[in-house]
């Protein structure tokens, strides 16, 4: 198993960045591959980036092409998400999770292991 611990939310402007971490422990991090997922109110969860166990290839939803960055250090047990030009509608609580394959996959239900989450929130 492995336990995840998210960090680096808040409130920002429009326009701002973030950066997200998720602290890995437990079984062997490299082991997973990683994604980001949002719940904002009233809505669904949605997956947001995904990394596989190496880091060499990522995945992004639309709504965050060319504004969000996810990386992983393997070394340090953590995945990153780096935000910048943050809109209101990015508003939501972000969680990471694990999943116990190779590749990153979109459906949240191929996750097996969720942080707790960590809410962003993004002013007009």
């Amino acid at each position: 198993q492995v336990q995840l611990v998210e960090s680096g939310g808040g409130l920002v402007q429009a326009g701002g960045s973030l950066r997200l971490s998720c602290a890995a422990s437990g079984r062997t991090f490299s082991s997973y591959a990683m994604g980001w997922f949002r719940q904002a109110p009233g809505k669904e969860r949605e997956f947001v980036a995904g990394i596989n166990r190496s880091g060499g290839m990522k995945s992004y939803a639309d709504s965050v092409k060319g504004r969000f960055t996810i990386a992983r250090d393997n070394a340090k047990n953590t995945v990153y998400l780096q935000m910048n030009s943050l809109k209101p509608e990015d508003t939501a609580v972000y969680y990471c999770a694990a999943r116990d394959r190779i590749l990153v996959v979109t459906n949240s239900r191929e996750y097996a292991y969720w942080g707790q989450g960590t809410r962003v929130t993004v002013s007009s």
